[in-house]
């Protein structure tokens, strides 16, 4: 199955861009080639999303989990109306409210943006129409407002319309009392981009840490936007700092309901491979030989069977460490 016929079928998000202008030519193409690789990859996202089904996974306490439409959206129901964690795509927009009715009647009063990422924010415009106060970090903000660069995609994201940007930011903590559900926002500072936080449902005890968790998958950094390797493992300590035993873990990719064990095990694959690449490149080794050394061999029979590559995530380690 080709890279993009394997993008299409799992429903997966504009995030994997990079991996496949990889894997299609067999190596880093031109930017030429990779711009026109990737536009081609965003339109057939846009029209995946047109017609894919959403999945519900019913938590506890009120929560659910939305699966694909882009990232994991969660959802949180009650009295005094729907709280959304992320918007998706805006081509889902149908199966979305169908998904949305089956938790209950109650009309969506919020949405929280857990970073600026096309997957996660591009429905924005439409759930404000809903009546959604939008919340995010200020740098979600920041983003959102303007055309955003990703040089590993060799993209340009052109600004979100004026009701689709946030107006309730915050720059470290916040917290939200909703449907008797206490909501605490935190940002991580730089991880997967700069702009990440995390969502935790404190009565329910369910941690939604969005995309610095990509669930038996390795996951994509955005260097672009501040993201690196060694914050995303600062967040993934964060996370387990959070979680216990009896935790529910959202994650933003992969499968979306998971927990501290598998948290766990995500944060040792980072260091491991963050350890193994950068004594390759301390020893002054080009990219090229770090991918062919495979420093990330011992993990992927499980963590490399996706979109991003071994070869790619190798790239994305070594060009932050």
């Amino acid at each position: 199955m080709s890279q993009v016929s394997q993008l299409t079928r799992r429903r997966f998000c504009l995030c994997c861009v990079a991996s496949a202008t990889f894997a299609s030519g067999g190596g880093w193409l031109t930017p030429r080639a990779a711009y026109a690789e990737a536009r081609n990859i965003v339109d057939m996202i846009r029209a995946d999303a047109a017609t894919a089904s959403i999945k519900v996974h019913k938590l506890r306490g009120g929560v659910s989990v939305l699966e694909g439409s882009g990232g994991s959206v969660g959802v949180l129901s009650g009295p005094d109306g729907k709280v959304m964690i992320d918007a998706g795509i805006t081509a889902s927009k149908p199966r979305m409210l169908e998904a949305l009715a089956s938790l209950g009647s109650e009309p969506v009063r919020h949405l929280i943006n857990t970073h600026w990422h096309f997957d996660h924010a591009d429905g924005n415009e439409w759930v404000q129409a809903q009546g959604a106060a939008i919340t995010a970090h200020e740098n979600t903000q920041k983003h959102l407002k303007t055309m955003q660069r990703v040089e590993d995609w060799n993209f340009d994201f052109p600004a979100l319309a004026p009701s689709a940007i946030p107006t309730d930011v915050f720059s470290e903590r916040k917290q939200l009392t909703v449907n008797r559900s206490t909501i605490e926002l935190q940002y991580y500072g730089p991880a997967h981009t700069d702009s990440d936080i995390s969502v935790h449902f404190v009565e329910a005890d369910i941690l939604h840490v969005a995309d610095t968790f990509w669930n038996g998958i390795y996951p994509f950094i955005d260097y672009s936007t501040g993201g690196s390797i060694d914050g995303m493992i600062r967040a993934a300590d964060a996370n387990l700092a959070k979680a216990s035993d009896k935790t529910i873990v959202i994650a933003g990719h992969g499968a979306p309901v998971s927990n501290r064990a598998e948290l766990q095990e995500y944060r040792d694959m980072l260091v491991a491979i963050r350890d193994n690449v950068a004594r390759l490149k301390k020893q002054e080794k080009t990219l090229d030989a770090v991918v062919a050394a495979r420093p990330t061999a011992a993990f992927d029979g499980k963590w490399g069977q996706f979109v991003i590559t071994p070869a790619l995530f190798t790239k994305l380690v070594y060009e932050g460490v």
